[in-house]
């Protein structure tokens, strides 16, 4: 076993429990659960027959072979008459030649051709005579405008490899050459357990402490994207008797098991103990961020896998060790990912010995491509929603600098992301409301807004980081607003200003406003607590003039 060595009771004791989780490599923690899961005779999938027209995105378990051959007769592939070439020779404009009623057939495009037939004249090459006789000003070639037998698909000709994702195309082909049925693979079925005593059901009444469960269908939605059947079982309490019910419940019918939360060593983090009592731990605790505390393990010949609670960690982890996974049960190579360089927008920081997982916006400006974290979070889901790609920072990393070049994986196609209006600056809502109205009315169109303070937005025009800044910036000398800093930063670079709002802004206190704050002057009480804007945001820069 890798991994976690502490041996849970089920009511552990916090006294001899271990607190820490292991920081296996991620290489290696990919390693040791390929191994484990070659191992298992489950992942060699399961066939069934299907029907062709129901067989639409499945994966042929064998190569399929036309039965006969498209077309399996000699077809007109025009309207017109069918004749015998030889009686068409010297045929022209100056010597027209009469064909006899018996020398033609009149045929319409797919007729079988009459057998001692070998050419087709188009009906408005023909002039028909009034005693059914028909003249033609130009002679034929052999099998000219005749869909020849086997023109498409010859009999026994390979029409689809095994391992093939079945299109509209490919079920044409098969009906086309006579097949029926077709043997595809079964896709794995994966069950979903969300844990956790504080979770509800969407729609039920929330109390403080509550959390909606919405993780189970994020999970098996991705699950079934990449190909595979999912269910979502009921919430399980932070319960270990539940929680191993759950997973043996869980084994005996399903391909593999996803345990959603009670992977790390908290109080009420019950998976690692459990899957350690009835399975085989091959990974708890790996060196990323975010998805740390993630657990792979076996029970009873299943893959089961434990994964964070944390929304984001859920999908990151899930990415790494259940994608690839599916496409094993499928039979099928891993779909390739896409990566685009970019340059980073603003500073990024990152812990030593952690490898991380950004997600990013991306947005072309000029020829370059700007890659802008939308956050670190990782019960931000969000970052998520509004990512256009993933940036991995290397373990051995202590982050990235603003102006550095990057690759990231990208999460959108790239006609997307080079029309994106790359906003940067300070953040209003009536973005949102602009983005909405955008997409709305132009939906090739989008608008990612990073939000980095006023003179953060100001730089990133000045360093062609963005198209569009949002800036407030009042000037302490003449109290005039984002024209001095303007002509400071951006005094060389053609741009235009414009006024879309006013704001009326102030200070946000407590319900009932207990410590009586009226304005800046309040704020010298001494068990006042303040909580500060970053430097350069235009609200900062405000309240350094006030005080």
């Amino acid at each position: 076993m890798k991994g976690v060595k502490s041996k849970w009771n089920f009511f552990p004791d916090m006294k001899n429990r271990e607190i820490y989780i292991p920081n296996t490599p991620l290489s290696e923690a990919k390693k040791l659960w390929r191994q484990a899961i070659s191992k298992l005779a489950i992942i060699k999938g399961k066939v069934e027959q299907v029907g062709v027209e129901a067989s639409l995105g499945r994966i042929t378990a064998k190569a399929v072979y036309a039965k006969h051959s498209s077309p399996f007769y000699n077809a007109a592939a025009m309207d017109g008459i069918a004749v015998r070439h030889n009686d068409t020779i010297g045929a022209s404009e100056v010597k027209p030649v009469v064909l006899k009623p018996t020398q033609f057939d009149f045929v319409n495009t797919g007729n079988a051709l009459p057998q001692e037939c070998d050419a087709v004249i188009m009906i408005e090459d023909v002039r028909i005579t009034g005693d059914g006789h028909a003249e033609i000003i130009s002679s034929t070639t052999p099998w000219q405008h005749v869909r020849t037998i086997g023109e498409d698909i010859v009999t026994t000709e390979l029409i689809l490899p095994e391992g093939h994702k079945i299109t509209p195309i490919d079920q044409a082909a098969m009906l086309a050459t006579g097949s029926s049925q077709v043997d595809v693979r079964i896709p794995p079925f994966a069950l979903v357990i969300p844990t956790g005593s504080d979770l509800v059901k969407p729609g039920k009444p929330l109390e403080p402490g509550n959390i909606i469960e919405f993780n189970s269908l994020l999970l098996a939605g991705y699950l079934i994207e990449w190909g595979a059947r999912a269910k979502r079982n009921d919430i399980v309490l932070d319960d270990p008797v539940e929680i191993k019910n759950a997973i043996l419940d869980g084994v005996k019918d399903f391909d593999l098991v996803i345990v959603n939360a009670g992977a790390s060593v908290g109080s009420k983090d019950f998976t690692a103990s459990v899957l350690e009592d009835i399975g085989q731990i091959i990974v708890h605790g790996i060196n990323i961020k975010p998805g740390k505390p993630v657990i792979l393990a076996v029970v009873q010949g299943k893959p089961v896998i434990g994964l964070p609670g944390y929304p984001v960690s859920a999908v990151l982890t899930q990415r790494l060790f259940i994608k690839n996974l599916i496409y094993g049960f499928l039979g099928i190579s891993p779909e390739p990912v896409e990566m685009v360089n970019a340059i980073m927008s603003r500073p990024l920081p990152s812990k030593m010995g952690v490898e991380e997982f950004v997600r990013v916006k991306l947005g072309r400006v000029s020829s370059e491509l700007i890659a802008t974290p939308t956050g670190k979070g990782a019960g931000a889901v969000m970052t998520l929603v509004r990512a256009d790609g993933i940036l991995t920072v290397s373990a051995g990393s202590e982050g990235i600098g603003a102006g550095e070049k990057v690759t990231v994986e990208l999460l959108r196609n790239l006609d997307q992301v080079d029309h994106t209006l790359v906003f940067i600056g300070s953040h209003d809502n009536i973005l949102d409301v602009l983005a909405n109205l955008l997409h709305r009315e132009r939906p090739v169109i989008r608008l990612s807004s990073a939000h980095v303070g006023s003179l953060g937005g100001i730089m990133a025009i000045r360093r062609g980081e963005a198209h569009i800044a949002g800036t407030h910036l009042i000037d302490e000398q003449t109290g005039e607003y984002n024209i001095p800093f303007i002509g400071q930063y951006l005094k060389d670079i053609p741009l235009q200003l414009i006024n879309l709002a006013y704001r009326e802004q102030g200070l946000l206190v407590a319900k009932g406003n207990p410590k009586n704050i009226y304005g800046f002057s309040d704020l010298i009480q001494k068990d006042i607590q303040f909580i500060n804007r970053q430097r350069g945001a235009g609200t900062r820069i405000l309240t350094d003039l006030y005080l």
